[in-house]
């Protein structure tokens, strides 16, 4: 079988890793890199001799079957747009779009021309989440309370996207994964501290209709590179800490039982102290897990996880939970007809 022949537009910091991770696939063919500026053109052209490098969309388009595109948040949309125009299968990066009508026109778009949209929410291929998806469906976690995540550093900075359009598609899609719906309702407060009208800290609580509640906290102002999710069940709670080298989740044997007789009231509840276990989780890197089935999509080998409906469904959330920022952090309802995401 021939090798897919696959561009990457834009190589900023993001792109140059799909550049690498594609370059490093035995059955893909870097075929272009289309990049706006010439110092970034340099550096690939030194990196990586005999590949396209240009600054022509259509000249890279015209080399490639299929196309990743890690081009800045607010050009998204139309570059994605240009790539299914094409006809070309094209994974984007996060967020999909910057506004819900962007997001569903190229949803639109790939429908009618038959194209597969993939969107990048990483977090949707790392081997830990994905095991604590299968817990949760499984019953393991017994019924599922709450979720809180903590995604939070020092830098990097951005002058065109806040914390919240910045993080909040990894843990907004990994919500929606791993609970197996949309929220209803979303409140969202924030402070722009380094940047007017930039928020660097962004403080984002979703609520479901099952009852179940997902807190998020974002920022680049921090002392502490965090990145953790919290699991509360009623049987068991779940941590995932994607900063630790080996350990990354946690299962505490820990709850609140309920005998099914008691005396008084003060004996109705009764806490319960288990042991802690730490699965083996395969050392895959999420990008290069992705990338893979990307290709496996292109070739038709496989059906598309993280689609364009996903992608819409977590720019709706984002984009609700943007207005519930500019209004103080009221609780603003998301249209509870749409589907849940699968």
């Amino acid at each position: 079988m021939s090798r897919l022949r696959v561009a990457v537009i834009g190589a900023g910091v993001w792109g140059r890793n799909h550049v690498r991770t594609l370059a490093s696939l035995p059955d893909v063919e870097l075929a272009a890199v289309c990049d706006t500026s010439p110092g970034q053109r340099e550096a690939l052209r030194r990196q990586y001799a005999g590949v396209m490098i240009t600054d022509d969309l259509g000249e890279a388009l015209g080399r490639a079957e299929a196309a990743v595109v890690a081009t800045p948040a607010t050009t998204h949309a139309s570059v994605t747009r240009s790539v299914i125009e094409r006809g070309l299968p094209v994974l984007v990066e996060k967020p999909f779009a910057t506004s819900v009508a962007d997001a569903e026109e190229v949803a639109e778009a790939a429908a009618a021309r038959g194209v597969p949209v993939l969107v990048g929410h990483l977090l949707l291929f790392h081997p830990a989440v994905e095991r604590l998806r299968s817990m949760i469906r499984a019953g393991e976690l017994g019924t599922v309370f709450y979720v809180y995540s903590q995604r939070v550093n020092l830098g990097q900075v951005r002058p065109d996207e806040n914390a919240l359009w910045s993080f909040g598609p990894h843990d907004v899609s990994v919500a929606v994964h791993l609970l197996g719906r949309p929220p209803v309702r979303v409140a969202a407060q924030g402070m722009s501290y380094l940047q007017p009208g930039i928020e660097d800290v962004v403080f984002l609580t979703m609520n479901f209709e099952t009852g179940m509640m997902a807190h998020v906290q974002m920022s680049w102002l921090d002392p502490h590179k965090e990145r953790r999710l919290t699991v509360v069940g009623s049987k068991r709670m779940v941590v995932f800490d994607d900063m630790q080298p080996r350990e990354k989740l946690k299962i505490y044997d820990k709850g609140v039982d309920r005998p099914p007789e008691y005396a008084s009231y003060g004996e109705s509840l009764a806490i319960r102290e288990g042991d802690i276990s730490i699965p083996r989780i395969p050392n895959v890197e999420p990008l290069t897990a992705e990338l893979k089935h990307f290709v496996a999509v292109a070739r038709g080998d496989e059906a598309p996880r993280a689609t364009a409906a996903d992608g819409v469904e977590v720019v709706r959330v984002l984009a609700v939970a943007a207005q519930s920022l500019l209004e103080g952090g009221r609780p603003v309802a998301i249209d509870a007809a749409r589907p849940a995401v699968r």
